[in-house]
């Protein structure tokens, strides 16, 4: 069985390897499909909207539903609570019965980021062999889009059911790569939903050997400008992150790039950053000018008091104090940016909402707040909304990944009628 398995990856690799990027999937997913004498295959990959999947296809003919650019398809499934939401969201394997045929939902995931599903429909009922070797190849399937995304805008384009502005375009590549990451000591996902004009917003984080380092900034203003400014500090604290500065040093140098730097008079950029130690839970904690950041802890949600700086950028040679606090198996840190605050976004009883939500995998719960700010201040907001949110398990959860998430800690969620 276990060489059997390794000549099935040797396989998948090859294929994946000789063929172009943009053809990458259906290569992988080619001999799963011969094997099990398939009558179709799509990857649907999620959304940026976070509220929907995209079935990307290639197709020579005219016609059919999705946008279109060249002869690739992007069909927009949103979410309606169906079997397809819950696979994803559940990241567990979903079978569904047809006329005559049998429909296969596997989460394509690594690390606990929701990368979207693949769907293979079946001429006969699968069993639980054939449904576990799909989950794999899904598994195996997120590490191709991950290497292949990087050679090719087809993903991103799949995934934009709306078209960037430039400040859009440059706020996108502040962001991470992924924006969850399962850890045995951790989880954490990060999220953003966008003004009508940018507002600046970004959020980061990287895993070292023995230490978590998260960000969330947000620039003044709006648009290219604020876009602009955000890309000075988050570049500065990033270089100096890679440094190995500490928060103090890292905060001093993005104060003085960005002062130095931006191409508006008198901007600046507020900002939480922190730093986790994996193996006590010590988490040192800096806040410049920002929304203080919130810990959730024994059915209670309060702000965390921290030593005031000013925000980045306002004085050069202004110097910068953190503060820490000791996280506890279960606790849940959050940190927001004003947009979840302020304007009609304040009517949002934040407290209440995040206490709601505790039931909820970071993945969702970035979400379900998202969902909340704009049922409150939306459907357009006034400004940027960000939010990280990071649940401390400590030593007392490691982690048990199947096909690439941790279904023990992944939210379970109930049908909509």
């Amino acid at each position: 069985m276990e060489e059997n398995a390794q000549a099935v990856l040797t396989e998948m690799l090859q294929a994946a390897e000789e063929a172009a990027p943009v053809e990458a999937v259906q290569a992988v997913t080619g001999a799963i499909v011969t094997a099990l004498n398939a009558l179709g295959v799509s990857l649907l990959i999620a959304d940026l909207s976070g509220r929907a999947l995209v079935r990307l296809t290639h197709q020579t003919a005219l016609g059919g539903p999705g946008r279109r650019q060249g002869e690739e398809t992007a069909e927009v499934l949103p979410f309606d609570g169906g079997p397809y939401e819950q696979a994803l969201r559940q990241q567990t394997a979903v079978v569904l019965t047809g006329d005559d045929r049998w429909t296969v939902l596997a989460p394509v995931t690594e690390r606990g980021e929701a990368i979207g599903l693949l769907e293979i429909e079946l001429p006969d009922e699968p069993d639980a062999d054939v449904t576990a070797r799909i989950a794999r190849t899904a598994h195996a399937l997120a590490f191709v889009v991950i290497a292949n995304r990087r050679h090719t805008d087809l993903f991103e384009w799949g995934q934009r059911s709306a078209p960037f502005t430039l400040s859009a375009e440059i706020q996108r590549r502040l962001l991470p790569a992924s924006f969850t990451c399962e850890a045995g000591a951790f989880a954490l996902s990060g999220w953003l939903e966008p003004a009508a004009s940018i507002g600046g917003d970004t959020f980061d984080y990287s895993v070292a050997r023995d230490t978590l380092h998260v960000s969330v900034t947000d620039a003044m203003g709006h648009g290219v400008a604020s876009a602009l400014t955000a890309t000075l500090g988050v570049g500065s604290l990033r270089n100096t992150r890679r440094h190995g500065d500490s928060l103090i040093t890292q905060a001093e140098l993005a104060n003085r790039a960005v002062a130095e730097h931006a191409n508006v008079r008198g901007a600046y950029v507020t900002a939480v950053l922190g730093r986790v130690d994996l193996t006590t839970g010590r988490c040192e904690l800096l806040n410049a000018g920002h929304v203080p950041p919130m810990l959730v802890r024994d059915g209670r949600a309060t702000p965390l008091e921290l030593p005031a700086n000013f925000p980045l950028g306002m004085f050069p040679d202004e110097g910068y104090r953190s503060g820490e606090v000791i996280l506890l198996p279960g606790d849940r840190l959050v940190i927001v940016t004003d947009g979840m605050r302020e304007r009609n976004a304040a009517d949002l009883d934040l407290p209440a909402a995040l206490l709601r939500i505790t039931h909820l995998h970071p993945r969702e719960a970035v979400r379900a707040l998202s969902d909340a700010v704009l049922a409150t201040a939306g459907p357009v907001l006034a400004d940027d909304a960000t939010l990280l949110i990071v649940d401390w398990y400590g030593g007392s959860g490691p982690r048990s990944s199947t096909a690439g998430a941790d279904t023990a800690r992944a939210s379970s969620l109930p049908r909509r009628r």
